[in-house]
């Protein structure tokens, strides 16, 4: 019997591509409309944001319970932070090479007293660079209620690990609850499921404003920036993940076949948050242990910042070249490591970058604050981009940690694969 495919149009990852395509479409014609649309984007994420705690909680309480191998606990802990910190030095290494080679912002030669006011419009607020002692002392929240109600991941998987450890010691006494967890679990994937019809929706509010505010003529100048930091992302993808997937037994291009709806839901949201069920629940459905999915996934969202790195090297470097700043190779790395700690601290705030970028700069007084309204034309691109990225390489750590827990049905991993 041979099973029909569903049309076209009934496909999320066509509607939302859909939704893309009308949203510029309207920014351009009609900028005033563009602009008022931006409330169907934040409308959704705000949707996706409500549940994410209790999904995040949900999922690592019943991965770690089921278990009750507090060793294994640690061990997928582990090495997932060492593929982390590994993988993200050289996405690191990479962005800084490729910018320095290409050098998109030389020759610019920017008049940075034109540019004050453009510093007025970035949100710098919402995240404060800090040591690493502020750092380690902001991981335990003051109450678990209010890990939850400010979305701060890194919190949240905290509270989550220790209630999880604590379920698990009590052994049959904490079925019951494990049950409740699981129940809840259950539902909020349900929720998520109703919220993902609206994703079209929120692509095309959320590009109609973009294009609205800043207009396709105002991208263009900034065309080579944009252009240098879509290429490194491909030659990331290539000659970091697609080789790593390759070992570990799986096809990268499958793999982001398999996740098509989730990574253009990201282009057009440019929100890593919009997608963490629905990354938890098909991670599972591949045949990844579940204990694995709730450790990995969640620390990754923290840690595993590919894209990001990629982003903070192509940027830095940019607006040094733009501004005539000497910056010398030493002093790039000094400063990118520093963005990357600082990175920390925005976990869980969706579109902490540019605020890390500004108060980092700031405080190292390395290159003019004022030169970041230059990229603020095109900052929802690179953020499309490196949250693009961000996703494939939190899918690609979940499964290789995995692999390396022997704790992946490879037949099934293949099967759904192959299948798409």
């Amino acid at each position: 019997m041979i099973s029909q495919r569903r049309p076209l149009y009934r496909d999320l990852t066509f509607q939302v591509l859909a939704g893309i395509v009308l949203g510029v479409l309207v920014g351009v014609l009609w900028p005033n409309v563009g602009a008022a649309l931006k409330p169907l984007g934040d409308i959704f994420i705000r949707l996706i944001q409500m549940v994410v705690g209790l999904i995040i909680f949900c999922t690592v309480t019943h991965g770690i319970a089921s278990v009750r191998d507090l060793g294994k606990v640690g061990r997928i802990a582990l090495k997932a932070m060492v593929y982390f910190e590994v993988v993200t030095s050289i996405a690191l290494v990479i962005g800084l090479v490729a910018i320095n080679l290409l050098k998109p912002g030389v020759g610019m030669h920017v008049d940075l007293a034109t540019l004050k006011h453009g510093v007025d419009s970035v949100d710098a607020t919402k995240v404060a660079p800090h040591g690493f002692g502020e750092f380690l002392t902001n991981l335990v929240p003051t109450s678990a209620v209010g890990a939850f109600s400010q979305g701060d991941i890194l919190q949240i998987l905290l509270f989550s690990v220790l209630f999880a450890c604590g379920l698990a010691s009590l052994g049959e006494k904490g079925q019951p609850v494990l049950h409740v967890v699981d129940v809840v679990r259950e539902t909020l994937f349900w929720i998520i499921r109703v919220v993902m019809k609206l994703a079209p929706i929120a692509a095309f509010g959320a590009i109609a404003f973009t294009t609205a505010k800043f207009g396709i003529s105002s991208l263009l100048p900034l065309g080579k920036l944009v252009g240098e930091f879509v290429l490194t992302c491909a030659v990331f993808l290539l000659v970091v993940l697609a080789p790593i997937s390759y070992a570990c037994g799986f096809s990268l291009l499958r793999l982001m076949r398999y996740f098509r709806e989730e990574l253009v839901l990201v282009l057009g949201t440019s929100s890593s948050e919009s997608v963490f069920p629905q990354l938890t629940e098909k991670l599972t459905r591949l045949g990844v242990d579940e204990s694995v999915v709730g450790m990995v996934l969640p620390t990754a969202y923290s840690f595993n910042h590919d894209g990001t790195c990629l982003y903070f090297a192509a940027v830095t470097v940019f607006l040094a070249q733009a501004t005539d700043t000497a910056l010398g190779w030493q002093a790039q790395l000094g400063l990118l490591l520093i963005l990357l700690l600082t990175s920390k601290g925005g976990a869980g705030v969706s579109g902490s970058a540019i605020a890390v970028l500004t108060l980092t700069l700031a405080a190292t007084k390395t290159i003019p604050v004022s030169s970041i309204a230059l990229i603020l034309g095109v900052h929802r691109i690179l953020s499309a981009a490196f949250v693009f990225v961000n996703i494939v390489g939190n899918c690609v750590a979940t499964v290789v940690v995995g692999r390396w827990e022997k704790a992946v049905d490879l037949d099934r991993l293949q099967r759904e694969l192959r299948a798409g």
